[in-house]
């Protein structure tokens, strides 16, 4: 397993590779479902690159940049066995030299949701997305889908773009109890990781309705809000269902849709969704 810093180094490397060539970009910190992503690139793919870089265009100015967790050795260790032949990690510096003044912006799908709530975010990861599309240039991405509006809004900018990359969306990882693997996680103090179940409980009572019949999607939102709304230690942020491809809040759900939710649990913002086929 090969590590670079620069993008001179990588492009050497890269133009060493034959066959198909898979990207997985991470934030490191890495947990199973990060580890997921890279089986199932080293599974489709000749060459398995994985990018480490914690973005911090995509952080607001009351987020978490400062604090995000970060363990460049321990990540290393996570991906030595599974097979992967690159790790990028650029600098800040490097991505983002002074003067920067190039942006990559999704108009339409990044508005709601997460996007309503974190403004400038979207902004900065489809910007850093594209540079890692170009430094790598991959085959095919593999993404989380966790991160479901992030998922759709590079599958748009892929489109829009005419990057050749395939975009591939691989399950969420979960732990035992439903949590969502997530970094974050490691910031929730002992009543909070146990509260924290109420995400995956309140989307599986939806989910349960809507496979029990109910198309109504203000009465599956509503489901979602009572049962969050019993859990004293979560906050609401939003909860949602809508269209699986433009994120637009749905009535009735007569096609594949999205329900999901983002939740604080004391200082920690958690997001969780499923998928209505």
């Amino acid at each position: 397993m090969l590590t670079v810093i620069t993008l001179s180094d990588l492009h050497s490397v890269r133009r060493s590779y034959a066959g198909i060539v898979g990207l997985v970009p991470t934030m490191g910190y890495l947990h199973e479902g990060h580890l997921s992503l890279i089986r199932r690139a080293r599974e489709e793919c000749n060459h398995v690159v994985v990018s480490v870089f914690v973005n911090p265009t995509q952080f607001g100015p009351q987020e978490d940049l400062s604090k995000y967790p970060r363990d460049l050795d321990r990540d290393l260790s996570l991906m030595e066995p599974l097979g992967v032949d690159l790790v990028w990690f650029p600098t800040a510096e490097s991505m983002y030299p002074q003067g920067y003044q190039t942006w990559v912006e999704v108009e339409a799908i990044t508005r709601p949701l997460e996007g309503a709530r974190r403004p400038g975010h979207f902004k900065g990861v489809t910007t850093i997305v594209a540079k890692l599309f170009n430094g790598v240039q991959p085959h095919r991405a593999f993404f989380g889908q966790k991160d479901a509006q992030q998922a759709a809004v590079i599958r748009q900018m892929t489109h829009d773009l005419n990057f050749p990359i395939e975009i591939v969306i691989c399950p969420i990882v979960r732990e035992p109890d439903g949590l969502a693997m997530s970094s974050r996680n490691v910031y929730l103090e002992a009543e909070q990781r146990k509260a924290a179940t109420v995400l995956y409980r309140s989307l599986t009572a939806a989910r349960n309705a809507y496979e029990n019949g109910e198309r109504d999607a203000e009465k599956l939102r509503q489901i979602m809000k009572d049962m969050l709304a019993a859990e004293p230690l979560a906050q609401m942020q939003y909860v949602s269902c809508a269209d699986y491809d433009t994120l637009e809040e749905l009535e009735e759900v007569t096609g594949k849709a999205l329900l999901s939710m983002a939740v604080f649990l004391g200082k920690t913002r958690l997001i969780d969704n499923f998928v209505l086929e």
